[in-house]
């Protein structure tokens, strides 16, 4: 067994996989860029060597650094996680040559799944069900088009290299071809230094279902089920689950044996999956094969016990597979979010910066949370926006969705935007709760986007009820101060009225000394409030009428902003006086940004598409913001004429930075 390990990665996977190595006695080495010195990855590694700048293409892009790393330390093998270069057949061949393992496929596994046409003639070759398309190289955009006329639209565009939904479009029309085509081009070239695309048929109602296969250098190959991965945003998964609530017996081992069939065909050995296609008949189609660790591999590993990265290490070593297809079993039931700094209110973008606060639930037999961050720390614009995997685990899908429902209502994190609210109102949507998903349900459920509208509709009497809680305890605390004039103690009311916007919610609060507990009344409602919340703490957990409630707490100025179950609202508990009295309070406007285009996201300015004193139509291209190395185009919302440029190519742009001026309409 080997006795050092390098990873060749960052972020929550090189925790993972450090996790597995010290499990199994293996000391690890970690590398990091400037803008990673001190990343959580390199806390936990016994090693590590600085490699670069922070741009990935000078630091972990960077083969020769790799090696010359490996052999600073002595690392007898390297496990590149996903990402960056786990898919990169120069770098298994130059790992070889320099005589270190690569934790992963053979260069010629990698070489033909790696290549999204190569890998679908393979595929076909071996008998594996393939969506139809055209497999050839397009050579412009003419051809793009003329290809997709003659497949028939939708169409799917995307990078022969390409992964993580990066360098993929839909494309409905021509125009829409024409544009996908150039964005997909653009992009993976810029991700992968591969510029070649493919178009093949968009399946509609589709499910994104993938199998997990494990084959070692003996021969055997086995799979280890199917997830569930259709909850998918722009083509990058969102929320994954195994099994899959639409797989039965029979197709889970038809996928499977074919998933199986294509490993053999390559000499496959390692972990790997390979991705379907799924019509609502359950007929199957091979998307591609991931010669590589997933993101998604947790979920696989916690219904059948099986540790995936530990196999990977020993497969890599030269050991045998001790595991038989019928040893396989898949019991209970997992589900993965994936949190990411992201505003979900401003349609997804990006959102980077310090961790001011960072608290994950804790961890059980029930949740586990695979994070790459801690509090204080930063998330960077050079790399992915992950913050953390969430796992659950239930008995039953619908238990694993009570978990991850609870476990988003306990993490706390501060200084940065992100998707909890989103994946709290996925948890919480009967269409997913009853499992009738597709790759589209996002697009489908949420068509204008996400807003606070698409929260659970949950009792609203619930935060207001722990408003009026938190304000009596600090009331109380406050009422106990030393100094007080003799005879004259502070009196605590028991009425008061939680302000939220314009709702005014009157209440009285006393406390039970016999129960122990606080009662709000609202209206003739009644509630008792029972919890060991002290003064200071982020999070209130506590019963209300005998059900477990989270609520994360900030204070705001002499009120509460409390957040559960994705929904947020600001509240001040006022006297009633008071409350009458603030309502005759002025309301201040917020300056008029109307005639300004402003930078959504932090990001790179790739290109200014016009020039002051032109007149811009609706829609039309203004400029490319690249972030996270996705381009997103920002065109006009309507008729104008561009007054001032503010920023020029190439500026590394704020959220909210004032890019292009325009006239004023009189």
């Amino acid at each position: 067994m080997f006795s050092k390990i390098l990873i060749a990665n960052r972020g929550e996977i090189a925790c993972r996989v450090i996790k597995s190595a010290r499990k199994m006695g293996i000391k690890t080495v970690a590398v990091y860029s400037d803008a990673d010195k001190a990343a959580l990855h390199v806390q936990m590694a016994d090693e590590a060597v600085h490699i670069g700048p922070a741009p990935t293409n000078q630091s972990y892009l960077i083969i020769d650094k790799i090696i010359e790393a490996c052999k600073a330390t002595g690392a007898e093998a390297v496990h590149p996680g996903y990402g960056f270069l786990s898919e990169n057949q120069a770098f298994a061949k130059a790992l070889d040559a320099a005589n270190i393992a690569f934790i992963g496929p053979p260069n010629g596994a990698i070489a033909a799944m790696g290549d999204k046409i190569t890998s679908k003639k393979i595929a076909a070759d071996a008998g594996v069900s393939t969506v139809p398309g055209y497999m050839g190289v397009i050579k412009d955009t003419d051809e793009a088009i003329k290809i997709a006329n003659e497949i028939g639209y939708p169409v799917m565009l995307k990078a022969s290299a390409g992964g993580g939904g990066k360098g993929m479009r839909i494309a409905r029309n021509d125009a829409e071809c024409r544009e996908g085509f150039e964005r997909a081009t653009s992009e993976a070239a810029s991700s992968f230094g591969d510029d070649r695309v493919f178009v093949e048929k968009f399946v509609e109602e589709p499910r994104h279902i993938e199998i997990q296969v494990l084959a070692d250098k003996h021969g055997n190959a086995i799979y280890l089920g199917e997830r569930e991965c259709s909850i998918q945003r722009r083509h990058q998964k969102v929320v994954e689950e195994a099994p899959s609530p639409f797989i039965d017996p029979a197709t889970r081992k038809a996928m499977g044996e074919q998933a199986v069939a294509l490993a053999r065909a390559v000499d496959y050995c390692s972990a790997g999956t390979v991705e379907f296609i799924v019509d609502k008949d359950k007929n199957f189609y091979f998307l591609e094969m991931n010669t590589r660790l997933q993101v998604e591999h947790p979920v696989t590993e916690l219904v059948t016990g099986q540790d995936l990265v530990e196999w990977m290490i020993r497969i890599a070593d030269g050991q045998e597979l001790t595991l038989k297809q019928d040893d396989v079993t898949m019991t209970g039931w997992a589900m993965e979010t994936r949190v990411y700094a992201e505003d979900p209110f401003r349609e997804f973008l990006p959102s980077t910066g310090r961790l001011v606060k960072y608290q994950p639930p804790a961890e059980s037999a029930t949740v586990r949370v695979d994070t790459g961050v801690y509090e204080g720390g930063e998330i960077s614009m050079y790399y992915d926006p992950m913050v953390a995997k969430l796992i659950t685990y239930g008995e039953t899908r619908d238990q694993a969705i009570a978990e991850m429902r609870s476990a988003l209502d306990a993490y706390y994190i501060r200084g940065i935007s992100h998707n909890i609210p989103f994946l709290a109102a996925v948890m919480a949507n009967k269409r997913f709760q009853d499992g009738n998903i597709t790759t589209n349900f996002i697009a489908e459920e949420y068509p204008d986007g996400f807003s606070s509208d698409d929260l659970p509709d949950e009792d609203p009497s619930t935060l207001i009820v722990v408003a009026a809680y938190l304000n009596q305890r600090y009331a109380e605390r406050n009422s106990g101060i030393t100094g007080q004039v003799s005879d004259h103690p502070i009196k605590v009311s028991e009425s008061w009225v939680a302000v939220s916007g314009d709702e005014h919610t009157p209440f009285d609060i006393e406390f039970d000394g016999v129960n122990g507990d606080y009662i709000v009344a609202i209206g003739d409602r009644s509630y008792g409030v029972v919890s060991d919340w002290k003064i200071g703490d982020p999070m209130f957990v506590g019963e209300i009428d005998g059900e477990l409630v989270c609520v994360q707490i900030d204070i705001e100025g002499i009120g509460f902003r409390l957040s559960s179950n994705g929904v947020q609202r600001s509240f001040k508990v006022l006297l009633p006086r008071v409350a009458e009295l603030q309502k005759l309070m002025p309301f201040k406007a917020p300056p008029d940004m109307s005639n300004f285009l402003q930078s959504p996201m932090p990001g790179l300015l790739v290109k200014v598409s016009v020039t002051e004193g032109q007149t811009v139509q609706p829609g039309q291209e203004l400029c490319i913001l690249e972030a996270m190395k996705m381009e997103n185009v920002l065109k006009a919302e309507s008729k104008g004429v561009v007054k001032k440029i503010h920023a020029e190519q190439g500026a590394n742009l704020s959220v909210d930075a004032i890019i292009i001026e325009f006239e004023k309409d009189e």
